[in-house]
């Protein structure tokens, strides 16, 4: 199960709730009409409860949403602070030059001279850009994920080439 987001608080009295997106595009879930819900990230994937989406749409910086099975604000309270997923095969297509983070997670890191960085770890979101968290041994690198560093994504390959020195 990929994890999407979490819900961070009911919204309203009509069973909607506010949803902390990670990563971009979290309109695109629209095109999902099943989402998936479970009370914590690392949850096994039986234990993930499928829901049906009434409404989606972006509200200030995060999202709101409304399911089929939370008809009322109680329902949407009992949600809070659950996480939204779903199967990698039910996630609208990413365009070109775009991934999941999932899909960045394990991957190998090297610089320009073939060196070994590390492998990404997980993502950070800061607001301007996202940031791959890079783990090598007891090290660990903040790398900006943004085309001044990012030289290539390889997900065949399972490496990610940046302009990073092995020293910084």
């Amino acid at each position: 199960m990929i994890v999407l987001g979490r819900i961070v608080a009911p919204f309203g009295v009509k069973g909607w709730v506010k949803i902390h997106p990670f990563g971009d595009d979290p309109l695109s879930w629209r095109k999902m009409q099943r989402w998936w819900l479970a009370p914590a990230d690392d949850a096994p994937d039986p234990s993930w409860r499928a829901v049906t989406l009434k409404g989606c749409r972006m509200h200030g910086k995060g999202l709101i949403a409304a399911f089929a099975e939370t008809p009322d604000r109680n329902a949407a309270e009992a949600l809070d602070g659950w996480y939204i997923g779903a199967p990698r095969d039910a996630l609208p297509q990413t365009a070109e030059d775009e991934f999941y983070w999932h899909d960045l997670v394990g991957l190998a890191v090297e610089n320009q001279a073939g060196e070994a960085l590390g492998v990404v770890s997980g993502l950070l979101s800061t607001g301007v850009h996202d940031v791959l968290q890079v783990v090598d041994g007891d090290s660990k690198r903040l790398i900006p994920f943004v085309a001044a560093y990012v030289l290539d994504v390889d997900l065949a390959s399972r490496r990610i080439r940046v302009v990073w020195e092995k020293d910084w």
